[in-house]
């Protein structure tokens, strides 16, 4: 009500006549001075004379003004084109008043009527002052006086350069929120105690918690482009215990028109904390390799298959078919691609598990390409229900894989997990036996199969920090299974790239893994959560420690037992050396573990276990049926 209430009246009252006549106010007032300084600082002078220069004086100075239209800039927002504007108008007044006064002196209009020329020049720096200062003394005050009245946001920039000074504009030129920058923070000692629009540079030594509470800080803005994570990730960790949001400005060419605007300024993501380089793969090959292809994509409503239609879309592809069982968020995928204008796609509402359906598709829209991501995914839900995992992970892979060796078509990606090397849950375990299976098929086939390996996936369906982000909104507690576990992590757009790199690069039979740096504690994870949305832990926000949930590791892993890796062209990429399977008799008993009955659970693990000699169950039900001494060995003796 009081930010309403002071908007309408500084907008009604200070109107651009009434700035008008402050300005000519101010150039009267300002011609007394000048003789009052021309005389000695005395009233030695003609004040009859002055009383009647001032008419021609006033006409002047409105012609003045209004020619150049000084008056009619927004005070509270001025900046240095309206400066420049008043120097114009006031050089202009001085130049008419001069002409007038040596017309005059030869022509005799007014008799007796003259000003000394050292008056008008004295008039002209009086009147530049005067009418730059009240612009600015109005400026502060309203600064000052809306912060006081309204709602006002204490900022700090870090970064003093180019973008720091681009998003100091942004801001208080913004006109629905207020905001008072506090500070500037370089790290360039030289620039420290220097001035930028009156705000000072600091050191970042010097934001401590105690500068932070004395300035009442809200929210400190990174403007520096390119940051290092080990220095986001220590200004975060030195706010712990303290109400402050960090945010980010985007890059340079994510600006709207070359402009920075407030909304673009958004709160720093987890992801930036994460100690690892993002990956870019920047293939030429690629729009090569997928020109005129009929790609198909299943589970093309999930996090990756989504991803991996909107990259895909952007190539000179054929054809896109994308396929998934989820028809609200194909239905959405489908309005996205839309938007962007691509029309070159089909969305088909398909459950991979029907052999006809999918038989009928390959018939229908002949894909020369398969990208498959579609799983059951949640390892505690695929640890109660092994036949559902086997009839999904395994079973509609074998589907696929068949229907696509059987049209012969170029190549089969097969999305897997980490999860999948020395499994401790059913969910790893199917994705394991799906690798093998592809491998078997790959012996008998023209078709080249090719797998990609990779850990979680940040802002994925059903990953942590979503969960984190529900958890925080509902006021908490954050949950962690175990405060030592650890994850590999990789961004959607990461993942979907390196699924399309392997589709290029593979020549069938390979599995691709993925350097992905150093793995992520999640309890530190949730303490960097809860500090990014500017709450305290453990007063606003706590951890619960929930212990391991069924076939949950502590660690995960890219590589199995015996295995290790051949390097590719790219440096993040690598092919991971497997061991040689009996492929024949791996190939059959796959098959009949896609035929057990749905009520036999125990059967269902116990296959799986005799399939997968490395696979322990880990804080499960199924821990009892380990093979302790001897096992059943699918691998050729080496």
């Amino acid at each position: 009500m009081i930010k309403d209430y002071f908007t309408y009246n500084s907008q009604k009252y200070a109107s651009k006549w009434l700035v008008l006549g402050i300005d000519l106010t101010l150039v009267l007032l300002a011609f007394f001075m000048a003789y009052f300084i021309r005389f000695n600082f005395t009233l030695n002078f003609d004040i009859e004379q002055l009383l009647i220069q001032l008419p021609l004086l006033m006409i002047t100075a409105t012609a003045s003004f209004l020619a150049i239209g000084s008056f009619k800039s927004v005070i509270r927002h001025t900046g240095f084109r309206d400066v420049m504007n008043l120097s114009k108008a006031i050089s202009l007044l001085s130049f008419l008043t001069i002409v007038f006064v040596l017309i005059n002196r030869e022509t005799n209009l007014i008799p007796g009527y003259t000003i000394p020329l050292s008056i008008i020049i004295i008039h002209s720096l009086l009147s530049f002052v005067a009418l730059s200062a009240s612009r600015l003394v109005f400026k502060v005050a309203y600064k000052y006086v809306s912060c006081r009245l309204m709602s006002c946001k204490n900022i700090i920039i870090y970064g003093a350069g180019d973008s720091g000074i681009v998003t100091y504009n942004a801001l208080v030129n913004n006109v629905k929120n207020r905001f008072n920058i506090v500070s500037f923070i370089d790290d360039d000692v030289q620039k420290n105690g220097k001035f930028i629009n009156g705000v000072p540079i600091v050191t970042y030594d010097k934001i401590t918690p105690s500068y932070i509470e004395l300035n009442k800080i809200n929210e400190i803005v990174v403007s520096i482009q390119n940051i290092s994570t080990n220095k986001l990730r220590a200004l975060v960790d030195s706010l712990v215990d303290l109400p402050v949001k960090v945010t980010k400005v985007p890059p340079i060419e994510k600006w709207i028109n070359g402009e920075l605007s407030v909304n673009q300024i958004q709160q720093v993501q987890i992801e930036d904390l994460l100690d690892r380089v993002p990956i870019e793969i920047q293939n030429p090959m690629l729009q090569k390799e997928f020109k005129g292809e009929t790609i198909l994509v299943t589970g093309a409503a999930g996090s990756i298959g989504s991803e991996l239609a909107k990259q895909i879309s952007n190539y000179d592809v054929e054809k896109l078919i994308l396929v998934d069982q989820a028809e609200s968020s194909l239905y959405d995928l489908q309005q996205e691609l839309k938007q962007k204008g691509k029309n070159n796609f089909t969305a088909i509402v398909a459950d991979i598990r029907d052999k006809i359906r999918i038989d009928y598709i390959f018939q229908e829209h002949k894909p020369t390409m398969v990208f498959h991501a579609a799983a059951y995914k949640h390892v505690p839900l695929m640890e109660n229900s092994p036949y559902e995992a086997i009839k999904i992970n395994v079973n509609g892979t074998k589907i696929l894989a068949d229907t696509a060796s059987y049209y012969k078509i170029k190549k089969f990606v097969f999305v897997s997990t980490d999860k999948a090397v020395n499994p401790t849950s059913v969910m790893g375990a199917t994705k394991r036996i799906a690798e093998m299976y592809i491998s078997c098929l790959q012996k008998e086939s023209k078709t080249k199969f090719i797998t990609t390996r990779f850990g979680n996936v940040l802002g994925s369906n059903g990953s942590v920090i979503p969960l984190f982000k529900k958890q925080i909104e509902k006021g908490g507690p954050l949950t962690v299974t175990h405060k030592e576990v650890t994850r590999y992590f990789m961004t959607i757009p990461e993942a979907s790239q390196l699924v399309l790199e392997a589709g290029a690069m593979g020549n069938g039979g390979e599995i691709f893994i993925f350097d992905m740096g150093e793995s992520v504690k999640i309890y530190y994870l949730a303490l960097n959560m809860i500090k990014l949305s500017g709450l305290k832990y453990p007063e606003d926000i706590d951890i619960k420690i929930t212990g391991l949930r069924p076939g949950e590791k502590l660690y995960e892993e890219l590589l199995a037992n015996g295995e290790n890796t051949l390097p590719t062209y790219h440096k993040k990429i690598m092919i991971s050396k497997t061991r040689e399977l009996i492929y024949d008799k791996v190939k059959s008993d796959i098959e009949e573990l896609c035929l057990t009955n749905r009520f036999q659970n125990v059967n269902i693990v116990k296959k799986m276990k005799n399939l997968i000699p490395e696979y322990k169950s880990n804080n499960s039900e199924f821990e009892m049926f380990d093979k302790k001494e001897k096992e059943t060995v699918y691998i050729v003796n080496q």
